[in-house]
């Protein structure tokens, strides 16, 4: 984020690969929706270069210009998406992913037929304004991180063994295999079938879910654009409490209707003070007392088989305090992990802050450090976080 009128633009282009039609433009600064629009002649230029290239048999993939990174991709010969990026820092791998969920979102609302076989240009662009909220929030400033990692952003409740049985027990007794409980747009318990939801979709509907306007209930057309890209199924979302909500994935049956408030009362009202306390761990991620180390900013712990994730910034509170000796220990357990670290500003206390980076199995552990955390010391203190945290993931 820059100085105030100075923050990165994002442009996101959406044109039809065989005639080059604009499809549609999104723009963003700072995080924020933004009204400025591309001339049409820069639009024509960045899809000719690359038309350029694939006629030439060559892959244009990315440029880069002193202030401004660009990332074209082509999907199914159809459609063809480019994003231009001023925003500091950013990378390619993020804009090349970002353009992988919002084809993804496409696919989700529309469906693969309407993208692959394009009948009429002007049904198509009127059909995808319903993807623009969902797009939009991809180009925004987000507390989830699912959209880049590829993995389900989660939180671990306090009694998450009650609501992962009555999660179980309402999905049985409304006939459908597919159900969370989501919280901020984070999973706080799901049914085995959900979590076996492949990608994109397990990251796109949480996504879409939380770019919807606040309803009681919703039962909403949704394409899967791994496991069912040209046939729709309805995505049904109760709310329980204010931006706590039950979402199921399910065909023709059961209709919303069913779904009345008795059948909510009968599973969850007495549950009541579990579901409360989910309330709070949409930004948190972890249990209220939760010890961590009093160095770490936030961390980010990947499953990378399970493709499920913590994400949390806000760790204020509930923190060990820093016992260096002690968690040097934990290097010399019988499985040792892979690490890396990074070290901002001059190497001692105080100063800049520090990146770790451990993978041990499945799991991979970032975290971000304050200054005063000696580099000695970092290997130990993340093999010891990694260790506290391997039960809840």
């Amino acid at each position: 984020m820059g100085e105030e009128g100075t923050e990165g633009m994002v442009h996101l282009l959406c044109l039809a690969a065989s005639s080059g039609v604009p499809l549609f433009c999104r723009s963003s600064r700072g995080g924020a929706p933004a009204r400025q629009q591309l001339p049409f002649s820069v639009i024509g230029s960045l899809n000719g270069v690359h038309m350029f290239g694939q006629n030439l048999e060559v892959q244009l993939s990315s440029a880069r210009t002193e202030d401004t990174t660009v990332v074209w991709k082509s999907f199914h010969d159809s459609i063809t998406l480019i994003v231009l990026s001023s925003e500091e820092g950013t990378s390619e791998l993020r804009l090349e992913r970002l353009l992988q969920m919002v084809f993804g979102a496409m696919v989700l609302l529309v469906g693969l037929e309407e993208l692959t076989n394009i009948r009429n240009i002007e049904r198509l662009k009127k059909e995808l304004r319903a993807s623009y909220r969902l797009i939009d929030s991809f180009l925004g400033n987000s507390e989830l991180i699912g959209d880049l990692t590829q993995c389900v952003d989660c939180v671990v409740p306090p009694e998450g063994s009650l609501l992962q049985e009555a999660l179980s027990g309402f999905a049985e007794a409304v006939g459908t295999a597919f159900v969370s409980l989501v919280v901020s747009g984070r999973v706080v318990a799901a049914t085995e079938s959900w979590w076996r939801l492949g990608m994109p979709e397990a990251v796109l509907l949480l996504w879409l879910v939380g770019s919807l306007p606040p309803q009681a209930a919703r039962d909403y057309p949704v394409y899967l654009p791994h496991g069912s890209p040209m046939v729709p199924h309805r995505l049904l979302t109760l709310t329980l409490l204010p931006g706590l909500e039950l979402c199921l994935l399910c065909g023709p049956r059961p209709p919303l209707s069913q779904l009345d408030a008795q059948l909510l009362e009968r599973w969850w009202q007495p549950l009541l003070d579990p579901l409360r306390a989910c309330l709070p761990l949409g930004p948190r991620a972890l249990p209220g007392g939760f010890p961590l180390h009093a160095d770490i900013l936030g961390l980010l712990l990947l499953h990378l088989e399970l493709k499920r994730c913590l994400f949390t910034v806000e760790l204020s509170g509930d923190k060990e305090p820093g016992q260096p000796e002690k968690v040097e220990e934990a290097v010399h357990r019988a499985q040792v992990p892979r690490a890396c670290y990074l070290v901002s500003g001059p190497e001692e206390p105080g100063i800049g802050w520090r990146l770790v980076a451990l993978q041990l199995g499945p799991r991979r552990l970032l975290l971000l450090l304050s200054a005063q955390s000696p580099t000695h010391g970092l290997r130990g203190l993340a093999t010891h976080t990694l260790h506290a945290l391997t039960p809840l993931l």
